[in-house]
Formats: structure tokens, sequence, C-alpha cells
């Protein structure tokens, strides 16, 4: 006897286009919920405090161990004129200062951000 029925055909392989579309939904996700923040123009040590607090301004002024201001890409005086040029929508300024800078240097950087008619300074410490 004959078998006229036609040979089988083997399983059909699996599609990866879902599994393709759900990594691409989870890299999505992950870059609209990550907080993209520039990277600190130098390396700050924070001086020690025995309670510290999460900063709450929006901008954010460095302050090296040698006494140099910097906002964004501006550094020394041009710095605090780029931060004059914001003060209008923003009250409060966060200072990461260097715990090696003078403190001469960090009174005289503060006197300038109150100067500049900033409401709030906040300088950035870390727990002893």
């Amino acid at each position: 006897m004959m078998d006229f029925q036609p040979p089988a055909r083997p399983p059909k392989a699996e599609s990866i286009v879902p599994m393709i579309n759900v990594v691409f939904l989870l890299l999505i996700f992950f870059l609209m919920t990550a907080q993209i923040a520039p990277p600190e123009p130098f390396e700050v040590a924070s001086p020690q405090a025995g309670k510290a607090g999460d900063p709450k301004g929006e901008v954010t002024l460095y302050l090296s161990a040698e006494g140099l201001a910097q906002y964004q890409d501006q550094r020394g005086e041009a710095a605090f004129a780029a931060l004059k040029a914001e003060l209008g929508e923003i009250k409060e300024v966060v200072l990461r200062a260097d715990a090696k800078a003078q403190g001469a240097r960090l009174a005289e950087v503060m006197a300038e951000l109150r100067r500049a008619g900033f409401s709030a300074i906040e300088l950035v410490v870390e727990l002893k």
C-alpha cells in the first residue's frame, strides 16, 4: 500500500520578534525614568558633618580645593555671571565645595551668592 499523504513538515521555528519588542520597551522605559545628569567638572570630596540631607536646590555651583568656582562650563567670575542670569526662576543654589577648600574662600563664595540674590544656599556634606 502506498502512502499518498504529504510529508510531515518540520515545526515552525519560534519567532524572536516578541522578545525584541520587549527588550526595546524595557530600554525605552529605563531611558525615560533615568535621571541623566552632567558629570561633575572636577572631583569634589565633601566636608564631613554629623548630619546630612539631600540637597533641594535646582542648580549646583562647584568649588575646587584651590578655590575655583564652576557652574556648567563657566569658571571663576563667569560662573557667578551665569548663575545671576538664571536668578529669575531659581532662588536656591547647591554649593558642592571640596573639603580642602579654605574657609575664607568658602565664605567669599557664599557672600557672592547672597549678593547675587539667592535666597537659599545649601552646602553639601557627608556623614561622619
